[in-house]
């Protein structure tokens, strides 16, 4: 049996974007013809969970076909759970979802939890979105507030650079770590250069790669109501009109799943009507 490939999405800090990229990763990775689990660390949000159940409905009220991921639903108790339970709990879900599936993807919340952790320390791959603003980079560096230079990794790297070392002392082989610029505006902003250094300057620290995220795109915001990606459009699954900024989105998403060396969106490119 192939082994199980786990994405872990991940920061501690909330509106990165985290459930946005891990709803395109696992719609891309199903259209690519992966068997899918999707844990959704985030209980009180649950905003993968509320995806995949518009999703569900709005197929079934259209009568459309489209790949589904294997749920695998915890209850919002655990987020009180005594984290011994917590953890136990998640590592029973954790272990279905591995037997069943080719790839596991865990959304997390934006908080440093026992079961956050935990996921962390199981990851082959470890997405960090970040905005693309020194607010989001906080989450992963401190800077000098006069010079603006790169004084020490957060408390969030430091985390997943214990993950790292503990995954590489037993199984002889690190978790990868990409760090999305995600959500960037269509215009150059003018501290891009300024964090553009530092978050290269962090990279050869930590040792994550930095990939493309998703830009501040409409339609990403406007499918989710449908429980639909970009990466669902087709003849006969189209909720809203085509143009050719969902041409250039799919190619975005595109290139995501290419950076993190992952199959998926094997359907032919859309084109615009």
């Amino acid at each position: 049996m192939a082994q199980t490939n786990v994405i872990v999405v991940g920061n501690e800090k909330g509106g990165a974007g985290k459930s946005t990229i891990a709803i395109h990763l696992v719609t891309a990775l199903l259209h690519g013809g992966a068997r899918v689990a999707v844990l959704d660390l985030d209980l009180r949000q649950q905003s993968m969970g509320h995806f995949f159940a518009n999703r569900r409905a709005w197929l079934d009220a259209n009568g459309a076909v489209a790949p589904m991921p294997l749920e695998f639903p915890l209850s919002i108790d655990l987020a009180t759970a005594p984290d011994a339970e917590a953890v136990a709990r998640f590592e029973a879900a954790f272990d279905q979802a591995s037997n069943e599936a080719d790839f596991v993807l865990i959304d997390t919340p934006g908080g440093d939890t026992a079961v956050s952790r935990t996921a962390h320390g199981l990851a082959d791959l470890i997405v960090t979105p970040m905005n693309d603003s020194f607010v989001d980079f906080d989450m992963l560096g401190v800077v000098d507030p006069v010079t603006l230079d790169l004084k020490r990794p957060s408390l969030y790297s430091e985390t997943v650079w214990n993950s790292r070392k503990a995954r590489a002392a037993a199984k002889g082989r690190s978790i990868d770590w990409v760090v999305l610029r995600n959500r960037l505006a269509p215009t150059e902003a003018r501290n891009r250069k300024r964090l553009d250094q530092r978050v290269q300057a962090l990279s050869r620290r930590v040792g994550f790669r930095v990939g493309p995220g998703l830009r501040d795109r409409v339609i990403y915001r406007e499918l989710f109501p449908f429980g639909l990606t970009i990466a669902d459009l087709s003849p006969t699954i189209r909720p809203v009109a085509m143009s050719l900024q969902h041409v250039a989105a799919r190619q975005e998403l595109r290139a995501l799943v290419a950076s993190l060396g992952l199959t998926g969106l094997d359907a032919p490119m859309l084109a615009a009507e």
